[in-house]
This record gives C-alpha cells, structure tokens and sequence, in this order.
C-alpha cells in the first residue's frame, strides 16, 4: 500500500480522537501537556492495536462486531458526552474531566473512537494488505492529533469556560450519532 494511502485512511482514523480529544481538553487547566500526552498515547495505540486485531480476527469476528460496532461507538461516547453536558449545566464540577477522569473513562473513549481501525484492519487482511506498517502510522497520527486536540480544547475552555464544555459533549454525542447513522 502506498504511503499517501496509508496517510489518508490515517488521517480519516484520527479524526473522530483529535474531536473527542479536543471536547476533553475544554475542561484542562493545568498540565495540557502530560494530558496531551497521555491522550494521544492511548488513542494511539488504541488506534494502532486495533487494526491488528482486526487483521487477525479477520472477517468471522468483524460481522459479529460489524452488528453491534456502531452501537457501541454511540453508546459510549452518548454517555461520556450526557455526563460532560450535565456537569457543565449543574457547575457542579462533575463534568467530565481529562484532569480528573480515571483511566476506565479514557480507555472507553479510546475503544470508542478506534472501532472504526478495527474494520480497516479486517479489509487489510481481505486484501491481503500487511497490518504493521499502517497500524504504526495510523497510531502515529492518532497521537500527533490527539495531543494537538487536547491542548486546542483547553486554549478554548481557558477562553469560554463551561460554555465550550457544553459544546464539547454536544460534539461527543454528535459523533456517536454520526457512526450509529453511518455518516
């Protein structure tokens, strides 16, 4: 596969973390960079790993996921984004937070945003396309966005304050929504 191929279905991957990364980053206010970091490394690899598995699984796993892929996206994302729209309405700090969510919110985040990598990786091995080389780049690209939405969303949220923390869980459901509809 070529490069710029490759670097296209990255970038078409990377979208939907840089977004969930940039909604996320409205509420940092301090360390942005180790919560750059540390988002860009888990949808990243997240991001890498999954079109591996779906290389390895191949097609009998993905029409299982395949069922349900767009579902678990929504559902996930609908309900990090509820709770990121309530906390900001309440102002009762309980929005959700990059600074102080656990890491099981970060990882369901991270599995939301990656499913898409996962059927990518079931056409590799279709294909008969090797998964290592654009399962790197993919997560490359992954992190370099992901840690850029972080800090973009916490320069807004600096800016706005819960008005864009609003806006972002809106952002989050409207993702989720957007892969339940397939669009």
């Amino acid at each position: 596969m070529e490069f710029a191929t490759t670097l296209l279905i990255a970038v078409g991957l990377a979208m939907d973390a840089f977004a969930v990364a940039a909604s996320g980053g409205t509420t940092v206010r301090e360390a942005r960079f180790r919560y750059a970091l540390v988002v860009g490394a888990l949808f990243g690899g997240f991001q890498a790993g999954m079109p591996v598995l779906g290389w390895l699984g191949g097609a009998g796993l993905a029409s299982f996921v395949g069922t349900y892929d767009r579902w678990i996206a929504f559902l996930l994302l609908a309900l990090v984004g509820g709770r990121m729209i309530a906390g900001a309405v309440r102002g009762d700090g309980e929005a959700v937070q990059l600074a102080t969510v656990g890491i099981a919110t970060l990882l369901l985040l991270a599995v939301a945003t990656s499913i898409d990598a996962f059927a990518v990786g079931v056409t590799f091995a279709v294909l008969g396309t090797p998964v290592l080389w654009p399962a790197v780049v993919i997560g490359i690209v992954t992190f370099a966005l992901s840690a850029a939405g972080v800090l973009i969303g916490s320069t807004l949220g600096r800016a706005f304050g819960q008005k864009v923390e609003v806006l972002g869980g809106a952002i989050l459901i409207g993702i989720g929504l957007r892969i339940l509809l397939g669009l």
